[in-house]
């Protein structure tokens, strides 16, 4: 994992979709990108969000595509 504390650049951390990376929306490659993991793991943990949450976290993922860039 990159060191989120020790940036050379004083401009903010912005969330961008990552739609070159990304399968559906760009919105799990945006979200690894922007924590500085594993796209898959991301991917794993909305899956298991969304069978374990009843559903929920698919409304969220869609709004995050649509608000998101």
């Amino acid at each position: 994992m990159r060191d989120l504390t020790n940036r050379n650049d004083n401009s903010p951390r912005k969330f961008r979709l990552n739609k070159q990376r990304g399968k559906l929306m760009g919105v799990s490659a945006g979200m690894a990108d922007y924590f500085g993991v594993d796209v898959m793991l991301v991917r794993i943990a909305w899956v298991l969000g969304t069978l374990l949450g009843f559903g929920s976290l698919i409304l969220i993922y869609i709004a995050i595509g649509l608000i998101a860039d």
